[in-house]
């Protein structure tokens, strides 16, 4: 086996796929609140949802955790599922619609490189909402390296890219 293996940069993390406790409930939260599509359907148990027409972003099944509860938040598992929106417009949208909801965020943050906003869904998965600045922005040390950092997000003028 090769040591110094590097995998390939075109690289991307196709989908993840979540244990929920009630599709219904979950479907509420991803298509309803978010706004992800429905691809397709396996019985009552299964249900694949994507953004713009990909087979699928998100699947969630109930096949192991069908009325469960959450784990506790001490236990191993995902921390968050991160779904990165095209604009910094695009963000601005979806925090309008949370806070239109009355949904509670846990978080929102600026990194430097990104801007994001966090909440959990309905069976405690956290959620991260973001989008990246232009790479020409990204900050860094004098080295070259990335300097990202955690900083309150100005919400205010996040939403000001919607007037």
């Amino acid at each position: 086996m090769e040591e110094n293996y590097t995998i390939p940069a075109q690289t991307r993390i196709g989908h993840v796929h979540l244990k929920v406790a009630n599709i219904d409930r979950a479907l509420k939260f991803y298509r309803d609140l978010l706004g992800f599509e429905i691809t397709t359907t396996y019985g009552k148990d299964a249900v694949f949802i994507s953004a713009g027409g990909y087979h699928h972003h998100i699947g969630l099944n109930t096949w192991y955790s069908k009325d469960g509860s959450p784990p506790p938040a001490s236990s191993t598992g995902l921390f968050h599922t991160a779904i990165l929106y095209p604009t910094r417009k695009d963000l601005a949208a979806i925090l309008r619609r949370l806070l239109d909801a009355g949904y509670p965020l846990t978080g929102a943050s600026d990194h430097g490189v990104s801007e994001a906003l966090y909440l959990n869904d309905p069976d405690q998965n956290g959620v991260e909402l973001y989008w990246d600045r232009p790479k020409e922005e990204w900050p860094s040390n004098p080295d070259g390296s990335l300097n990202m950092y955690t900083r309150p997000l100005d919400v205010h003028g996040l939403l000001k890219e919607l007037d």
